[in-house]
Order: C-alpha cells, then sequence, then structure tokens
C-alpha cells in the first residue's frame, strides 16, 4: 500500500511539472496513432533583460570610481599600457576606454576622492 502512494506520488508531481512547463509555452504533435500530444516548447538560455542593464551600469560605476580615484591621466597610461598587451588585453582596455557616462560620474566623484 505504502509503494502504491509513493508511485501516485511520483506521478502527481510528474503531471504538475508537465503542467508547469506546458503554461510556459507548448507546441502540438500528432502522434502515429493520431493523438495530438502537448509538448513543452524549448527554451534557449534566456538572461534577464534587467540584470544585463544592472550589470552594464554597474560597470560604467565602477569605471567612474577608478577613474575618479587614481585620476585621468593614470587611468589613460594603464589603458596605453593594456592596449598594447594581448588580444584580450586589448579588448579590456578598449572596454574600459573612457566613455562620456564614465567621465561626468568621474567629474562629480572626483572632489569625494581626493578631498
Amino acid at each position: 500500500m505504502v509503494d502504491a502512494r509513493q508511485q501516485f506520488g511520483t506521478r502527481v508531481k510528474s503531471l504538475e511539472s508537465k503542467n508547469v512547463k506546458l503554461a510556459r509555452g507548448y507546441y502540438t504533435t500528432i502522434r502515429a496513432d493520431g493523438l495530438v500530444v502537448a509538448r513543452p516548447a524549448r527554451r534557449g538560455l534566456r538572461v534577464p533583460t534587467k540584470l544585463l542593464v544592472a550589470l552594464v551600469a554597474l560597470f560604467v560605476c565602477f569605471k567612474g570610481f577608478v577613474l575618479a580615484a587614481i585620476g585621468p591621466t593614470a587611468y589613460d597610461s594603464r589603458l596605453d599600457s593594456l592596449a598594447q598587451g594581448t588580444v584580450i588585453e586589448q579588448a579590456g582596455a578598449w572596454v574600459l576606454q573612457v566613455d562620456p557616462v564614465t567621465q561626468t560620474l568621474a567629474r562629480k566623484l572626483g572632489p569625494v576622492f581626493r578631498g
């Protein structure tokens, strides 16, 4: 009797998980015997847009803090040394180059860091 209950619980969990997957989207197929079967749609890797925007904003703020802390001259010299390195370092130098948002943020934070 206990085994039958465990099997029933397993079947219920399986149906509930299939129902959740079908609620996210499905497609239908017709089996060889003519039965129409709904199958969950496969979803690729989805990254939330808000997370990407937050990460980009955090990265720009980080660049602004570093630029304000060490100053534009030292920042540019470090970027120049990065640009002379390997392909990966050159890509890092391109990503870390000063943009208008970073420059504005550093200008506002500069007096805070330098006293």
